[in-house]
């Protein structure tokens, strides 16, 4: 299920009469096809037909102009190929996304009629326009009438299907970005002006552009977003959903608070195939809230932690939503090195959810299950075969340096043939299911990512990019925890109204560069600060004071360090960032910022007053959704927490002995935060955990989240463990609660 299943619930259902209902599908499965088509499986055809054919003698060109068509939608030219994306996508978001969403229009058929129409009309001004392609250029890049019809058809269509999926942030964005690139630039004094372009330039670099309409961010979306959410589809479909619910079960049922561990593990699994926090709930919620509240969890924890524990599925490879294959095309960094260095961090945030799930139940008293009634052997062998298989291949074809798209491919290959070997196989008419749910579940992402382009092509266009990254570095006057907080206040206003993915395309193109030139400045403070500054770095600063050579020879002060850092400026800044920071560095540094903006930008799902996910959620436990949204914000603590790791330490680019030690102790500092939030400690005679305590494992966590300096990590390790000896002495004398009795928690505890 993906990113648009989920993320729209206010989305109605149109009823179809059977026949349309018959053609959907087989305009679903159509458009799946054509995808896998693009995608690889066309090159696999026309060499086996052109093979067949040699044999008679002739060639694939024998066959024409047939022969010809199907070779260039083998390998289409990338405008065409997203060109087809949109059209297909656009005539199912009509159908779906009713444009009143009333039961008198969405179930007559003049409305039905006028959806339907309206994303015919888009598509068909979408692919009029890549046929003009060369006959624009031949007339030197001005527009036709019909051109200029086709246009503005094309983005009020993609406009206006994107407002009914998503809302209406986008739409007003683009607009307003549009009006600034065109007329209203002239019209702002200060730093924001900007000279203007004429409507004809902006419109042919809206459609035709790099970061366009039909530009990169719709390939992504045509390629990559497209295969693996149909490769989600297909493991869904062979029954790998319940697999990894009881292989959960299996793994976690019999420990004190199995049933909350169940969510966790099943949520992390099902990350790996979902792109959807919502749909992650909705789709192991309705297995693991009950059994949670069954178990003894009070609602609205159990709704809470599926809800912080489905949100962290978009941070597991190799999927992680869409964002992972985005980053990817904006940084350059190879998918490979980007899923590799998010796996660890997603396991920090899963332990973070797990321990707070493992003290609620030693606080309530909860007893293990006593028997979870599952087949051990025969779980395992479902879940390797209908889960664990399918997403080794994937991982094996991604490392051994296949195209993600190639990769997918062969991943769903894998799962149908996987589930031969199993008493649920996937037939014709199951393969078929899986394609259509597939189509279905990418439409809202597929005209997200393409009417994205209006707005995002404006960026480079006006260079309005780099002026707000200047400004949010002036703003945060060179310290990158204010810059933190900036992003994450605007994560969360952007999360209100925009799906995850959107949000942080719409930050990374305007904060990541401020980011990532204050992750860099850091590390060049750290080499003046040591002493260890490459010497054709040092010599950049002679420009600035003769005398810097003998100064930087040595270690300095941090206030030394910052001033000379301060009084030099940019040119020679960006002279000491390229001799000081090695390839890799650099490219980390860049990685690290665009994964703080990734995993900040999750935080609207769990946070009030609109987290989709805690609503879902209370919506299975039957609990009150502001109350559990405020409990899910409180577990999900881990999102605001390891992306300051992010900034401040090599846990995504550092050596494995740097990244081990990194994770070792923000595991305990994350247990030390929890517990002393939860107000308990987990051991042999160990419990509820009082004010002296509570603060002593708060400041232990602070302490060992301190980055880089090991007398911190020790003073924090050595804090846990004098606050867990003294809670241990004074626990001989605390009665142990009835099961399922909740212990009374400290005054304000639901705010921390």
């Amino acid at each position: 299920m993906s990113e648009g299943e989920g993320e729209r619930l206010k989305q109605p259902v149109r009823r179809l009469s059977a026949r349309a209902e018959r053609g959907v599908l087989a305009g679903a499965i159509a458009i799946a096809l054509v995808h896998l088509y693009m995608n690889g499986l066309g090159s696999l055809i026309v060499d086996g037909l052109d093979a067949l054919l040699g044999l008679a003698g002739g060639s694939i060109d024998t066959l024409g102009g047939l022969g010809r068509a199907l070779q260039q939608m083998a390998v289409p030219p990338p405008l065409l190929m997203n060109a087809l994306h949109f059209a297909g996508f656009a005539v199912l978001a009509g159908l779906f996304y009713p444009m009143i969403p009333r039961a008198w229009w969405t179930d007559s058929r003049w409305g039905t009629l006028a959806d339907l129409g309206l994303g015919v009309v888009g598509a068909l001004a979408g692919l009029y326009l890549i046929a003009q392609e060369t006959a624009i250029y031949d007339r030197g890049m001005n527009l036709a009438a019909g051109e200029w019809i086709a246009g503005g058809v094309l983005i009020v269509v993609a406009l206006e299907l994107v407002r009914r999926t998503t809302g209406w942030i986008v739409p007003v964005l683009s607009v307003l970005a549009l009006s600034y690139a065109t007329w209203l630039g002239p019209e702002i004094d200060g730093m924001l002006q900007f000279a203007g372009l004429s409507a004809e330039t902006m419109l042919f670099r809206t459609v035709y552009g790099d970061d366009g309409i039909f530009g990169n961010i719709a390939g992504i979306s045509a390629s990559i977003v497209v295969m693996f959410i149909l490769f989600g589809a297909f493991l869904l479909r062979s029954g790998a959903g319940d697999a990894i619910v009881d292989l959960a079960q299996v793994v976690a049922g019999r420990l004190t608070g199995g049933p909350g561990l169940v969510a966790v593990i099943a949520s992390a699994l099902t990350g790996t195939i979902s792109g959807s926090a919502v749909a992650n709930t909705a789709q192991t919620g309705t297995i693991t809230i009950p059994l949670m509240q069954r178990s003894g969890y009070p609602g609205r924890f159990a709704a809470g932690v599926e809800a912080a524990a489905s949100t962290g599925g978009q941070l597991m490879p190799p999927i992680m939503g869409a964002g992972a294959f985005i980053m990817a095309n904006y940084t350059q960094i190879p998918y490979v090195t980007i899923i590799s260095a998010a796996a660890l961090p997603a396991l920090l945030y899963f332990l973070s959810v797990a321990f707070y799930v493992r003290i609620e139940a030693k606080r309530l008293n909860l007893l293990p299950e006593a028997d979870h009634g599952l087949n051990v052997r025969e779980v395992l062998v479902r879940g390797v075969v209908k889960l664990l298989a399918p997403i080794g291949v994937l991982v094996l074809l991604l490392f051994q340096g296949f195209t993600p798209t190639y990769s997918a491919g062969l991943a769903i290959l894998a799962v149908v043939a996987g589930s031969w070997f199993t008493s649920e196989k996937m037939g014709p008419r199951a393969i078929a299911e899986a394609l259509a749910n597939g189509v279905r579940n990418v439409t809202m992402i597929a005209v997200l990512l393409v009417a994205i382009g209006i707005f995002v092509n404006v960026i480079p266009t006006t260079g309005l990019g780099n002026l707000l990254s200047l400004m949010i570095s002036q703003w945060a006057d060179g310290n990158l925890l204010i810059a933190f907080v900036l992003v994450a206040l605007a994560s969360l206003v952007l999360g209100m109204g925009l799906p995850v993915t959107a949000a942080y395309v719409v930050l990374a193109v305007l904060s990541a560069p401020a980011l990532r030139d204050l992750i860099v400045q850091g590390q060049i403070l750290e080499m003046l600060e040591s002493g260890t500054l490459p010497e054709a770095a040092r010599s950049a600063f002679m420009l600035v004071d003769p005398n810097a050579l003998a100064k930087l020879a040595q270690p300095m002060g941090a206030a030394a360090a910052q001033a000379l850092l301060d009084s030099a400026p940019p040119e020679v800044i960006n002279i000491v960032r390229e001799q000081a920071l090695s390839d890799h560095a650099a490219t980390f540094a860049l990685l690290s910022a665009h994964m703080i903006i990734f995993w900040l930008s999750q935080d609207s799902n769990v946070t009030p007053p609109v987290c989709l996910t805690a609503f879902t959620g209370a919506a299975i436990a039957g609990t009150d959704p502001m109350k559990t949204g405020v409990q899910a914000w409180k577990i999900a603590k881990g999102l605001y927490m390891v992306p300051l790791l992010f900034a401040y330490t090599p846990l995504l680019g550092g050596t494995w002995h740097e990244v081990l030690e990194i994770f070792v102790v923000a595991t305990l500092g994350l247990y030390c935060i929890a517990a002393g939030l939860q107000g308990y400690l987990v051991g042999p005679l160990v419990g509820p955990v009082g004010w002296l305590a509570r603060g002593g494992l708060l400041a232990a966590g602070a302490l060992l989240f301190w980055p880089g300096i090991w007398w911190t990590h020790a003073a924090g390790a050595t804090l846990f463990a004098s606050a867990w000896a003294f809670n241990r002495w004074r626990a001989h004398a605390t009665p142990v609660p009835a099961k399922g009795t909740m212990l009374k928690e400290p005054p304000f505890s639901i705010l921390l």
